[in-house]
């Protein structure tokens, strides 16, 4: 959606649920010493200010990684990772996961991200570490999803991360990740989800799991980060997921169960 834009939501609690198990797996599959492909349908502008207005307006980002960051065990990927973009660009800094995972990835990996918003995909360019292996496209995410699987090189992961403004995105997403999947039978397919009073993501998520039987789904549940929020909780539904995200699995749980 054009009307969309994260910076009011930057580094909030699902941000850090999408991010951590986002380095977590990109993390496990750079161990080996061969090419990958990364795309992302819903990119954003790559780096955000939390220090700005947008953050300051929402306080979803102090909920967020302002509460959560001191919970991560040392060794994992996500704060290291967090650290040295903050060492690059300032301490009030957030990276979205274009950014992290350039951070994460190798300089032969190949990278596609997709935004559509004119404002976003500009700070995007500029956010991005120039590669000549990223792609920077304004088009429509899932359009690009459709028309770049499978990548090159076919070993990867694409991370599917729309607004959800838009009830009828649920059907589509439904049907879309298992015509991926055919396509690309060895890619990581990571869908994230909101968590809604409604569940309105519950028959999406039991459609997925009908067609693709080995599906790996992992959701938090947190408070709203301000009265009258409507986000109670992060979903991820993952195709193929790396043993190190699966390994990874019961920190990520504990981060978001300890309480205030």
């Amino acid at each position: 959606m054009l009307s969309y834009q994260h910076g009011y939501h930057a580094g909030n609690a699902a941000d850090v649920h999408k991010h951590a198990a986002l380095a977590l797996a990109l993390s496990y599959l750079t161990q080996k010493d061969k090419a990958l492909s990364y795309l992302e349908t819903h990119a954003g502008r790559g780096l955000y200010d939390l220090g700005g207005a947008m953050a300051a307006r929402t306080g979803e980002a102090a909920a967020g990684v302002g509460r959560l960051l001191s919970r991560f065990p040392d060794a994992h990927p996500y704060p290291a990772a967090l650290a040295a973009i903050r060492a690059a660009h300032g301490p009030v800094a957030y990276p979205g996961s274009p950014r992290l995972a350039a951070h994460l990835l190798r300089r032969f990996d190949r990278i596609d991200l997709a935004e559509l918003h004119p404002a976003e995909h500009a700070a995007l360019l500029e956010a991005m570490p120039a590669s000549p292996n990223t792609r920077i496209h304004r088009r429509d995410g899932l359009e690009m999803a459709r028309a770049l699987t499978p990548p090159d090189p076919r070993r990867g992961l694409m991370l599917l991360d729309p607004s959800w403004e838009v009830r009828t995105e649920y059907e589509r997403l439904a049907a879309l990740l298992p015509q991926l999947h055919r396509k690309w039978n060895v890619g990581v397919l990571m869908l994230w989800y909101p968590l809604l009073p409604d569940r309105r993501h519950g028959p999406m998520v039991r459609a997925l799991r009908q067609a693709i039987p080995d599906l790996w789904v992992h959701e938090v549940r947190f408070p709203p980060a301000r009265a009258g929020h409507g986000m109670e909780g992060s979903g991820l539904a993952v195709v193929n997921p790396p043993w190190g995200l699966t390994q990874g699995a019961d920190d990520l749980t504990r981060i978001f169960e300890e309480g205030p």
